[in-house]
């Protein structure tokens, strides 16, 4: 692949509406996932994977710990004198708007066009997955594409919002774009991951910034659907689609299943975060845990059944979780019970609590709090 002709632009905060549990003190770029890793680890590891060494993250809000977690991009070998990860605060006319991709771009412009590269890859980080963006480029080149979108085939997300659907060709061409229509059953929804020309993206946004046009879905792609040459790539394996609370709970429980978790994370193409320091899980005598995946750091003294334990959690005596993802250094007092609850950062729970969801409705628990 000819990764280096390639800019990487990252958008942290477009879907922050949909998790606004989570988003409220973060981007969702920085959403916890799978016991160790970030939302933004999966688009990124994905890019640096496929050879893209010039990456460009752009953020509206909320953004302390994802720069935190970003650092200098060492984790993710992006630390460089030359190209490298470059992080991007919000500025720009309307902060108010936080899926503003068009606006977003328009911010960066003169860093894209001073740019060495010859294509933009526009990823969100909304989607686990695992794809090559070697193939997407190659796929684009012999189209002759003027822009390439990525999407999967399946179900339409449920309670997903700006999602666009394709009427594609034999070929792969997209004759068609819809954006969030009424449907059922299966059809071929975007990802919001696109490939497109340095210079065809930024006149294309000059154009419409210049006349006041700001959708980027509509006034881009979808008006230039039958004007630009627009072909489409199929995300296959293991890939899904954070659009709720429910959606994500669904995506951390499917990665307990063996075989999807090793289509996501493989030697070949490995998921890069960045590294916390810390000793082995401790299991006590009294521990029991099956069909979960358990952090560094955890001291577990009471049984664990399919569920996602981040690093640094406690898990007293007695207590029993199960079906949850409790996220890192949550402490879990004796004798609780806990049945599909999703417990965010530093959480307290009292001995001989009973917290009771449901799979179809997880219940969210605040970062740093005392129940």
């Amino acid at each position: 692949m000819r990764g280096n002709s390639v800019l990487g632009v990252i958008f942290s905060n477009v879907g922050d509406d949909l998790i606004r549990e989570f988003t409220d003190k973060r981007a969702f770029g920085s959403v916890p996932f799978g016991g160790r890793y970030r939302m933004i680890d999966f688009p990124l590891s994905n890019m640096v994977n496929s050879g893209i060494n010039k990456v460009a993250v752009i953020t509206k809000r909320n953004y302390g710990s994802l720069m935190d977690h970003l650092g200098s991009g060492k984790s993710w070998d992006l630390s460089r004198r030359r190209d490298g990860l470059s992080v991007f605060p919000p500025f720009g006319s309307n902060k108010g708007d936080f899926n503003n991709r068009m606006e977003m771009i328009y911010s960066i412009a003169k860093f894209i066009k001073d740019s060495n590269k010859e294509y933009v890859l526009l990823s969100d980080c909304d989607v686990v997955c695992s794809i090559n963006y070697a193939d997407v480029l190659n796929t684009h080149i012999q189209n002759e594409a003027d822009i390439t979108l990525v999407y999967k085939r399946g179900v339409f997300p449920q309670k997903a919002t700006r999602m666009m659907v394709f009427s594609l060709e034999h070929d792969g061409r997209i004759r068609q774009i819809r954006i969030d229509p009424k449907l059922k059953g299966e059809c071929n929804f975007g990802i919001n991951m696109t490939i497109i020309k340095k210079q065809l993206l930024l006149d294309l946004v000059y154009g419409c910034i210049s006349n006041s046009k700001i959708d980027f879905d509509k006034d881009i792609l979808q008006k230039n659907v039958t004007k630009c040459r627009v072909y489409s790539y199929e995300c296959t394996g293991f890939n899904q689609v954070i659009t709720s609370m429910d959606s994500y709970f669904e995506a951390n429980m499917k990665i307990i299943d063996k075989e999807s978790r090793n289509e996501l994370f493989h030697s070949k193409a490995p998921i890069y975060t960045k590294i916390r320091d810390d000793m082995p899980a401790h299991y006590g005598l009294s521990a029991n845990v099956k069909n979960s995946l358990v952090g560094n750091g955890c001291r577990i003294d009471g049984e664990v059944e399919s569920s996602i334990i981040f690093k640094g959690v406690k898990i007293g005596r007695g207590s029993k979780v199960s079906n949850c993802v409790i996220m890192q250094d949550t402490i879990i007092g004796r004798n609780c019970n806990l049945n599909y609850i999703i417990t965010d950062k530093d959480v307290t729970v009292k001995d001989e609590r009973v917290l009771m969801g449901f799979r179809s409705y997880p219940v969210y628990i605040r970062k740093s709090s005392l129940v």
